[in-house]
């Protein structure tokens, strides 16, 4: 494995919900890399097969440190933004890249009326994103949209080469506005979930009835797909 000053080293370690020596993770990670690529290549595989295996179902949200950790979505197939690149990151510190978490507010529209509705915005509050150090530099990659949703909402599909920064299109493959971003929280080694939490009480609580660490609890995971259907079928 490749050495790394300490103060880029510490994003290889395992932390609360980038459990990374989660068996799981390493068995995982074992099965998608290629031993005769380079880092560069590896981390592409990784953010690929998240961005793709692992299903795009923002109404699942629980906050809980177990619910968000990269084995339970790993082992659950399917998850949101933050939870999708924990996955990401722990993969990768697992495969020897150094890997954190970042966070912006964006206004989304890929989203659903139900998940309006329950939001009371269209704002995403700490919407994640992975950050890998790649080359002596860190670069983000968003796995978030999985391919099959971003042909049903009309997008392009996010690509990662490793060496450019893979944050969202502004527009849609029609011209039509996609997501802006509106405020930069910065990177971190794990969930600020303190903050995180706080921030979605103020925000979120009166829409969620004040189940802000588990909208899930108001939102039905199983009826994603269905309201997916019903929000392309109005365009």
């Amino acid at each position: 494995m490749m050495k790394y000053p300490a103060e880029i080293g510490k994003y290889l370690e395992p932390s609360l919900t980038v459990n990374s020596a989660d068996p799981s993770i390493k068995t995982c990670v074992e099965g998608l890399l290629d031993l005769n690529a380079d880092t560069m290549k590896n981390a592409q595989r990784l953010y690929y097969w998240v961005r793709d295996s692992i299903r795009y179902n923002p109404y699942g949200i629980d906050l809980a440190p177990a619910m968000m950790s990269a084995s339970y979505t790993l082992n659950s197939g399917e998850g949101w933004c933050v939870s999708k690149a924990i996955l990401l990151a722990a993969l990768c510190r697992h495969a020897g890249i150094p890997a954190r978490l970042g966070f912006a507010d964006v206004r989304n529209h890929l989203s659903t009326e139900r998940l309006r509705s329950a939001m009371g915005t269209d704002i995403f509050y700490f919407h994640g994103y992975s950050s890998l150090y790649l080359d002596g530099r860190w670069v983000k990659a968003t796995p978030a949209f999985n391919i099959e949703l971003c042909d049903k909402f009309g997008l392009k599909p996010l690509e990662f080469n490793g060496r450019e920064d893979s944050l969202y299109h502004e527009y849609d493959k029609a011209g039509n506005r996609h997501m802006q971003y509106l405020n930069d929280r910065g990177e971190f080694l794990d969930v600020p979930l303190e903050e995180m939490t706080a921030l979605f009480r103020e925000k979120y609580a009166p829409a969620l009835s004040g189940q802000v660490d588990k909208p899930a609890a108001v939102l039905d995971s199983g009826q994603w797909d269905s309201d997916v259907a019903h929000e392309i079928s109005k365009h």
